[in-house]
């Protein structure tokens, strides 16, 4: 495992759409097992490859002692809205407000190639779509309704 830099904002990759993921191979794992050492460094709750300079469909989130490992996820269902604050690794000094949908449902494929779904409310949900956003080049503060600066 290696430790890898997060790319901040301002840096043309987090702009870009990744590509899918083919090959569900040692690179792959490498991939996931480096990103999983840089996440708990950093402290938070999810990251996408594209924020450690990698543009492939891929993303980690931790939740409640939960580890999931998302490879080319995608959206199949979403309802309601809801408005809550959202920081990220990739933007420092501030966070923000920003509307996400209240319920998700989600398919993606784990490490090994095997079809994953998930069902999330709340903050849980709006956590994987935050890390999906990335995948497609988008940051929160794209979507935010009001900035909160960070004084601390």
């Amino acid at each position: 495992m290696a430790l890898r830099n997060i790319v901040k904002m301002g840096d043309p990759l987090l702009k870009k759409v990744c590509r899918p993921v083919e090959k569900f191979d040692e690179k792959l794992h490498q991939l996931l097992d480096d990103m999983w050492q840089t996440l708990h460094h950093a402290e938070g709750l999810g990251l996408a490859a594209p924020q450690v300079g990698i543009l492939k469909r891929v993303a980690i989130v931790e939740w409640e002692d939960q580890k999931f490992e998302l490879v080319n996820p995608k959206l199949v269902k979403s309802s309601g809205r809801c408005v809550d604050n959202e920081g990220c690794l990739s933007v420092e000094g501030f966070r923000g407000l920003v509307a996400r949908p209240e319920t998700i449902d989600i398919e993606y494929f784990d490490r090994h190639g095997n079809k994953q779904t998930l069902h999330a409310e709340g903050y849980f949900g709006r956590v994987f779509l935050h890390e999906m956003d990335h995948l497609d080049g988008i940051l929160f503060s794209d979507k935010m309704i009001k900035k909160i600066v960070d004084r601390g």
